[in-house]
């Protein structure tokens, strides 16, 4: 017989050995032998509808990005866990930086973003690229930008500032504020020290004169470990659609934009939300 005390009766004397052997049991400071249950084995809690312990995007967050409603990764995760399956098309109408994008390509769903605004497109453009490298530009495509002069132009005319943001944007660059007024003659920046920088570009719809080539011409050229770069450079939105690129030191190629950290996606682990019918 078990040298127990108590009300050990409510289990058979052969269990009752059976969870000695397999450490089950632990006993009270009055001897009272107790059932060990280990936290894996219970069914839990239902999530509740307060959650406090995801921690909020704060300086020095590594995910930080510099939007203004930037949201953590771990709370989209856990909301697109909870509510679909992988496969399953998600959508985020107002996808600011895109986070919920960025998340859902991560858990292997399909996605929609939406956002107004061509700095919140060029931002998710290049979210997704440091993320998942350049290989991710073939998984997805973007509505409503200009892809001919023709659409740069309508642009233009329609609302200046997105027409400015769209163009900085297809050379990496952004507005310095992100809010519509004076520029004090800068559209933007591609190395990070505003009246510093060592290259100026010219972005612009029309060909350029004939003076505006001589005083760029005039500017120099800046030297550095990858060769000669003109000082001053004009491109056209044209020369931009069809592929061409500021000549500069590939260091600074995305200077104005903080670099997501890198991720790969992963083959689910877990159960499915809803199961699939046979």
């Amino acid at each position: 017989m078990l040298p127990y005390k108590g009300r050990y009766w409510a289990y058979s004397k052969e269990n009752m050995r059976r969870f000695a052997q397999e450490g089950r049991l632990r006993h009270t400071y009055k001897g009272m032998p107790e059932y060990k249950r280990y936290l894996d084995e219970m069914p839990g809690v239902a999530l509740q509808d307060l959650w406090t312990d995801i921690t909020p995007i704060i300086a020095g967050t590594a995910e930080r990005l510099g939007y203004p409603t930037q949201k953590p990764e771990a709370l989209l995760e856990r909301i697109i866990e909870s509510s679909s399956n992988p496969g399953d098309v998600v959508l985020d109408p107002f996808c600011g930086c895109g986070t919920t994008v960025a998340v859902a390509h991560r858990l292997s769903r399909e996605w929609i973003g939406i956002d107004i605004t061509h700095p919140a497109v060029a931002l998710m453009k290049h979210r997704l690229r440091d993320t998942f490298g350049d290989d991710v530009e073939a998984e997805y495509e973007v509505i409503g930008e200009p892809v001919a002069a023709s659409g740069a132009q309508e642009l233009a005319s329609d609302d200046p500032w997105q027409f400015q943001c769209w163009a900085l944007g297809l050379v990496g660059a952004r507005p310095i504020e992100v809010k519509k007024g004076a520029d004090r003659g800068i559209d933007g920046r591609v190395v990070i020290e505003r009246e510093k920088a060592e290259i100026g570009v010219l972005l612009t719809m029309q060909e350029p004169t004939g003076p505006m080539r001589k005083e760029a011409a005039a500017a120099g050229f800046y030297k550095s470990a990858w060769g000669n770069h003109p000082r001053l450079q004009i491109l056209t939105v044209g020369e931009l659609l069809d592929g061409q690129q500021i000549d500069r030191p590939q260091t600074r190629a995305d200077a104005t934009f903080k670099k997501a950290p890198k991720a790969k996606v992963a083959e689910p682990e877990t159960g499915l939300l809803h199961e699939q019918d046979e």
